[in-house]
């Protein structure tokens, strides 16, 4: 059970944020897959967010875009108090922010367990700027130490309302300093926060340190959809088929965090081989989008008796068979209809079995390909038609029962091809 943060000169929404840092144990990230490239399967980019930390050495951060956060952190019993000013923040005039953590407390700060022993820093977009889908990276060269502790993260935008886990955090980059060739990236929220996170680690080969050299750091965020990778190298996707059946918390804006904690539950304290001051250098933080393609949030495609189409068991499984079920509202029944011709959901494409064009060919879902049998035309008729085919979502047996499979059928104008999407 977590116990009330304590805190002296934080806002609320900076209070209520520090409950979500990365409470995560290695025992709760899951073994990554083998990396794979980073796939573009969106159009040009459209930045929407660029920092790239320009302006004189020893300057502060552009508080325009950013707030620093002060306070100790009783809650992951991490060693550190965030300090306001450019003690622990400031730019090295080449074009980086740098975030330096400490051993010392020049102003006889206070912590949970007494005289604090370090400073540190954190910063937020909080009230400032937020993200809802897209690509978010940051390029940066990691500190290193036992007990030393960067993350790169987000919290969604409602973090006030709602509290967390509710909320939702992505944590597009963790290191814990026992860890020095290790990152993690992790989901939380309602009944999937703490140790209990949904996420997976990366692991430089040969031996590499983060803290040898700058790598970027990124998530592909689309809705019910998020994919991390490292230097474009992919290792990991989750969707919502990836909770147990537990919201999936993620479509809405999030607001973006960096900073550089001392010891805590995960990491442990730092020990005889740490050395301080230990800094986390920041070349550039950038959101960009695919120039408008994702809507703002998923949409149902309600069809014959008001049934809704549906991904069966809201699996994201290659071969999953899309059908017709009561309109429920979850993750299974949300669409990404792109301007590109694909329809989404759960990260994947609605697909015709076999690139088929007969009369009666199964609809599923599959890994998008840009082919042709996952090419869809929206008409004002309420049609939604497979051009390469030249025929229509179809209803199998004229049937509205739960569970009745979606296949293709030659255009007839009847009421079990016509679709609604809202």
């Amino acid at each position: 059970m977590r116990t009330p943060w304590r805190h002296r000169s934080l806002t609320w929404l900076a209070a209520a944020a520090v409950l979500g840092l990365a409470s995560l144990s290695p025992t709760a990230v899951q073994a990554a897959p083998a990396p794979a490239p980073a796939s573009a399967d969106a159009g040009p980019l459209a930045v929407t967010f660029e920092e790239n930390f320009d302006g004189p050495a020893g300057s502060g951060v552009n508080g325009s875009r950013w707030q620093l956060e002060t306070g100790d952190n009783v809650n992951n019993h991490e060693r550190q108090y965030y300090t306001s000013g450019t003690n622990n923040a400031a730019l090295d005039g080449q074009g980086n922010l740098v975030i330096t953590a400490k051993r010392e407390n020049p102003a006889n700060y206070t912590c949970w367990y007494g005289r604090c022993e370090y400073t540190s820093a954190r910063l937020n977009t909080a009230g400032k700027f937020t993200a809802q889908y897209g690509r978010v990276e940051a390029r940066m060269k990691l500190p290193r130490g036992q007990g030393i502790w960067p993350a790169f993260w987000m919290l969604g935008n409602d973090m006030g309302n709602i509290g967390w886990p509710a909320a939702g955090e992505i944590d597009i980059m963790e290191n814990v300093g026992f860890e020095p060739g290790t990152v993690h990236g992790t989901l939380h929220g309602p009944g999937y926060s703490g140790s209990g996170g949904i996420g997976a680690g990366y692991t430089l080969p040969g031996g590499a340190a983060f803290a040898d050299a700058f790598h970027t750091f990124a998530i592909d965020w689309s809705p019910n959809s998020i994919r991390w990778s490292v230097d474009g190298n992919v290792y990991q996707t989750r969707t919502p088929a990836d909770l147990g059946g537990r919201q999936w918390v993620f479509n809405k804006p999030f607001f973006m965090i960096l900073n550089l904690a001392v010891g805590g539950y995960w990491p442990g304290d730092p020990d005889g081989s740490t050395r301080f001051p230990q800094q986390l250098v920041v070349d550039y933080v950038r959101v960009s989008t695919d120039g408008g393609t994702n809507p703002p949030a998923g949409r149902t495609i309600r069809g014959i008796g008001g049934k809704c189409l549906d991904v069966a068991g809201a699996s994201s499984a290659n071969g999953t068979a899309v059908q017709l079920y009561d309109c429920n509202g979850t993750a299974a029944q949300q669409w990404d209809v792109r301007s590109d011709g694909t329809v989404r959901a759960l990260g994947k494409c609605l697909d015709v079995t076999g690139n088929s064009t007969a009369n009666g060919a199964q609809l599923q879902l599959w890994d998008c390909s840009a082919g042709p049998n996952q090419r869809w035309t929206v008409t004002g008729a309420r049609d939604i038609v497979n051009p390469q085919a030249d025929k229509c979502m179809d209803a199998t047996g004229n049937s509205s029962a739960n569970g009745t499979r979606a296949q293709l059928w030659t255009c007839t104008g009847a009421a079990h091809q016509k679709w609604t999407v809202a």
